[in-house]
This record gives C-alpha cells, structure tokens and sequence, in this order.
C-alpha cells in the first residue's frame, strides 16, 4: 500500500473528525478511507484512532504520528507549489518598498526594463527613508542597505557601497584640504539626519577605529540635498558611494582622507518568506541580481 496515500487517509480524518468527511475531502470511498487507515496501523503496530459510534479521537500515539505527517504533507505540498511555479508566468501586483534616494537614482531606470520582459506585472513603488514592517503593511518585496540584512527577514544580496567623505574642488581651494578627521572641526558639516551614528561620524583608518564628533551646519533627512550642498561648494559631505561616485570619478567631488574609509554595508532585496515565494517575486528578485552584479566602485 502507498505510504503517502495512507498518511493523507489518516491526517484527513482527524482534521475532518470523521470517515465519512475525510472520504468526501479526499474523493474517495469511506471504506477506502477506513482501509487505508486500517493498514497504516498495521504496518506501524499501534492504534492511531480510538473509533466508537459517537466519536473519533487520537491515541497519543496518534498525536505524534498526526504532526509528523502533517509536516510531510505541507514539505510535499511546498515542495510541488515551487516546482509549479517556475513553469508559471510572472504576473500580478508587486509591492516594492525602497529608500529615497536609491530608488530614484539606481531602481526607477529598471521597473521599465523588467516590465518590458513581463508585461503581466504590475508595480506600487513607495520610496521612503525609514525602515517599513514589510510584513504589517503589506509590501511583497524592500531594498535595504544595511551594514547586516535582518534576521527576521529573508534576504538577497544585490551589491554593496560605502560612505564616503568628499568636497568640491572650489570648497577644498578655498578652506584647505583637511588631513585627519580632527580637523574636520575647522570645516563646514552638511550632515544627513538619518546615519545611524547622528552625528557622530566613524571611520577606520591606520590607527583603527576613530570617531569624530562634527557640528554641522545643515542637517537634511535627504542624501541628494548633501550632494547638491556638496557640489555648489558649501561644505564636506559624508556620503555613499551609490550617490557620489559618478562625481568622483568625473571630478566634480573629491574624496577626503582616503586612509580613513568610512562604513561599509551591503545592498538587499529582503522579503518576508522562503516558502512560497510567488513567481513574480523571485523573477524580480533575480532580476535585481542581475542588475546590480557589479559592486559601485570602492576605491
């Protein structure tokens, strides 16, 4: 006798509370039912069910095996949905939270990209700078960037980046070039409110680690506004390297004290299970891999 057949016989009695109802769930005939429940005890050597007219309950032995069986029914079952689901087209509503900035720059080119490959999807993008319970408010899918993804979370690593101090040439020609953070106490601050350490700001440099209390003297909640301050010369920005980059490379900002590198963190696309995972989600989610393979330069 099959052993799945028996398990699933045996776990649609007790979860229906009867033969007769577990017979009709499973398409069967009761005395089918009653069969293969029948031999599934004699195989084990114990009673699974105490039967009267009146009433249907497990032994203890019963209970065990019933838990255990449905373990391996829901792992069948999962493992079947996932398999179905690769030979399924992406399609649906796909709600996808991410920080402001990165959003704009580096996610806004792609959504036209991927769904030009998978026309069937549609997408409700929210940008914000604070951490969302992805879970409580619904979103299918977020981009974090973090020095560790969370641990209540699953998570995919995308890229990485770090912060990086910088100014403008012009900034650097007229207030000098500093050459220890120490001496960014004589510099004009622009601080990003949301850095983990406020304002507080952390590097590792020959000596180890260092922190350096700053006084800024704008404070913004935007990563774009200390870029803009940054590059109309109106002080030293600690940024990363996803938004000032570009304009080191092509000149337009400096890096400051190289020898002293500022956080490192990785770049996430985190979502709230393993099991079933919809087919839309994990071809978003390769997508992104594929996009982002290449970390942003780390000099």
């Amino acid at each position: 006798m099959d052993k799945f057949q028996e398990m699933q016989a045996f776990a649609t009695v007790v979860d229906h509370g009867s033969f007769v109802k577990a017979a009709d769930a499973l398409a069967m005939s009761k005395a089918a039912v009653s069969r293969y429940v029948g031999e599934l005890e004699a195989r084990l050597g114990v009673r699974l069910l105490h039967r009267t007219t009146r009433r249907l309950s497990m032994t203890e032995e019963g209970q065990v095996f019933h838990a255990r069986c449905k373990e391996l029914l829901s792992g069948l079952n999962e493992a079947e949905a996932e398999i179905s689901s690769r030979n399924l087209s992406a399609s649906g509503l796909v709600r996808v939270n991410a920080p402001v900035t990165f959003g704009i720059l580096h996610l806004a080119p792609l959504w036209g990209e991927f769904m030009a490959l998978h026309p069937k999807v549609t997408f409700e993008i929210t940008l914000v700078d604070r951490v969302v319970d992805i879970v409580e408010e619904g979103y299918d899918l977020a981009v974090r960037i973090a020095t560790l993804p969370s641990s209540t979370l699953i998570s995919r690593r995308l890229s990485s980046a770090r912060l990086v101090l910088c100014a403008s040439p012009q900034y650097l020609e007229q207030h000098g070039t500093p050459q220890h953070p120490d001496e960014l106490a004589k510099h004009t601050i622009i601080a990003y409110s949301y850095l983990s350490t406020k304002d507080e700001w952390q590097f590792v440099g020959p000596e180890g680690k260092i922190s350096i209390q700053t006084r800024p003297c704008m404070h913004t909640n935007s990563g774009e506004t200390c870029r803009a301050a940054a590059l109309a010369h109106q002080g030293v920005i600690l940024q990363p390297t996803f938004l000032v980059g570009q304009d080191i490379v092509e000149g337009r900002l400096v890096e400051l004290l190289p020898q002293y590198r500022g956080a490192e963190f990785g770049i996430y696309a985190v979502y709230p299970t393993r099991k079933h995972v919809p087919t839309k989600v994990r071809v978003l989610i390769d997508f992104l891999i594929n996009c982002f393979r290449q970390p942003w330069r780390s000099w």
